[in-house]
């Protein structure tokens, strides 16, 4: 693939997906039960992505580069799983109010939105990212990775912690 492609359905994808979820998320699917189950998964899903990002890390500096390599895309199709269930959740079920109060409800939304934010502006970083370690530009993506990679790794963490505030006022 050539790389002005590549840029082009990266611009793309990191277009079209935020839409396509805030879209997604005002639609509900009629006569079709709560996927209740899905929270505390995809909540899951987010730790590990944490961890494995902590582990990618470690790989590289140690000169393991296929296992970088293998982490990095299981992260990406962690990623991905993450939203899909995100996705289909919030196609089934209202969202759940926050039930906190004062500094903790305060605390919530600042988290809640940096996370949102960030899990939009992520999208083009892992994908540019992956991208330079593709065409072999390891000097591009090393660069680019330092900025990826903590930003990835705030993402998976909020999105933990945020689930955790908020479980408690789920109605099951």
């Amino acid at each position: 693939m050539k790389e002005s492609l590549a840029k082009k359905l990266i611009t793309i994808v990191s277009i079209a997906v935020p839409v396509v979820v805030a879209i997604l998320f005002g639609v509900r699917l009629p006569n079709v039960e709560p996927l209740s189950f899905l929270p505390p998964i995809y909540a899951s899903i987010n730790g590990l992505t944490a961890v494995l990002l902590i582990a990618a890390l470690w790989a590289i500096k140690a000169k393991k580069i296929t296992l970088h390599q293998n982490i990095m895309k299981t992260c990406i199709a962690l990623s991905l799983s993450f939203l899909l269930m995100y996705v289909a959740y919030h196609m089934t079920s209202d969202s759940t109010p926050f039930g906190g109060e004062g500094i903790v409800r305060t605390f919530y939304f600042i988290l809640l939105v940096s996370h949102i934010l960030l899990s939009i502006i992520i999208i083009p970083l892992v994908l540019h990212t992956y991208l330079r370690a593709y065409l072999k530009d390891f000097q591009s993506h090393k660069k680019l990775a330092r900025i990826t990679f903590p930003i990835w790794l705030y993402v998976a963490v909020t999105g933990v912690v945020v689930y955790l505030m908020i479980s408690p006022y789920y109605a099951y």
